[in-house]
Order: C-alpha cells, then sequence, then structure tokens
C-alpha cells in the first residue's frame, strides 16, 4: 500500500487494544481450542483483510479477534490454569521447537480439562486446512468494472496489395 499526502492514517486512540501478554508456548499450547473457539472472528478478519487490502478498514475486526482471544485465555485460567500450564511448560521445555509429540499426556489432560469445564472438543486433524464456505454478515465489496478499449490500430482493408516478403517468408516449408 503506497502511502500519500492524502492518506488518513488512524488517531492512536484508534490503534491501542490490550495486547495478549503470553509467551509463545503459552499460545502454542491454547492454539487449536483458541483457533476453534475464534474461528468466526478470526475468518471475518481475514476476509476483510483479503477483499479490501486496506489494513486500516479493518480495525474493528482486529479488535475483535484480541478480544475472543483474552476472553478465551481467560476462560482457561479460571478453569484449567494448572492444567494449561503444565502442557505450556512442557512444550516450552522438551525441545527446541516446541514440538507436540513428547507432550501429548500434558496435552489430554488440557483437553480433558477443557471438554469437561466447556464442552469444547479439540479439532481434528487438518480441520483448519479444511476448504470452507465463509457466511460473512459484511456487504461484499463492489467489483471493478472491466474497462474495455476499441482497438487502437484499425487494420489494412482487404484490397490492400500484399507484396511477397523481401527476403522470403519465415514459415518457408508451408510455401
Amino acid at each position: 500500500m503506497v502511502i500519500t499526502n492524502n492518506t488518513t492514517l488512524p488517531e492512536e486512540a484508534e490503534l491501542n487494544v490490550q495486547e495478549l501478554n503470553l509467551s509463545s508456548a503459552a499460545m502454542r499450547a491454547g492454539a487449536f481450542h483458541l483457533g476453534k473457539q475464534c474461528e468466526q472472528e478470526n475468518n471475518e478478519f481475514m476476509l476483510c483483510r483479503q477483499e479490501l487490502d486496506d489494513p486500516r478498514a479493518c480495525l474493528g475486526e482486529g479488535k475483535a479477534v484480541t478480544s475472543c482471544a483474552l476472553n478465551f485465555f481467560r476462560k482457561v485460567k479460571k478453569t484449567c490454569h494448572e492444567e494449561f500450564m503444565q502442557y505450556a511448560t512442557c512444550l516450552d521445555k522438551s525441545s527446541g521447537t516446541m514440538a507436540f509429540a513428547q507432550c501429548r499426556k500434558t496435552q489430554g489432560v488440557f483437553d480433558k480439562c477443557v471438554k469437561d469445564n466447556f464442552d469444547w472438543e479439540r479439532p481434528s486433524y487438518g480441520y483448519f486446512s479444511r476448504a470452507k464456505v465463509i457466511q460473512s454478515a459484511r456487504e461484499a465489496p463492489k467489483k471493478e468494472e472491466i474497462k474495455s478499449y476499441p482497438d487502437a490500430t484499425p487494420g489494412l482493408p482487404e484490397d490492400y496489395p500484399k507484396p511477397p516478403a523481401k527476403y522470403g517468408s519465415r514459415f518457408h516449408w508451408l510455401e
């Protein structure tokens, strides 16, 4: 996006939102359930960004995503804090890449706590990569009409003399 003198930027107050103050291990530990619970908000935000191609127009949707994530982690902290922290610590300490394979037991304990308290199922493998049709309350942006221009160079008239090529045809084998 090119910024010119005519570009209006949002005010500082519009951009300030409470941030998620979590480590990458904690975000990774809650990622599957967070993605499922905040799927509608995430889809709206990504659809807005893709269709409008202007981040300023999607500030409200971005705030909704952040708010949903904050609410999700607050709920988890109230009911499954111990299980969540064990899982996040396992991810952080078990490997340098925070691989899930070494932490399946703590993952199972956390998933059971979430299932018992919220009745949230862990999304199946490949859930987030499946194709989905998104139903949005926002209007689709208006599509630009395809401009058609008349041919700038008129063709030769049919009776115009066409002498043979001076140095022969490029397709000499067809003659």
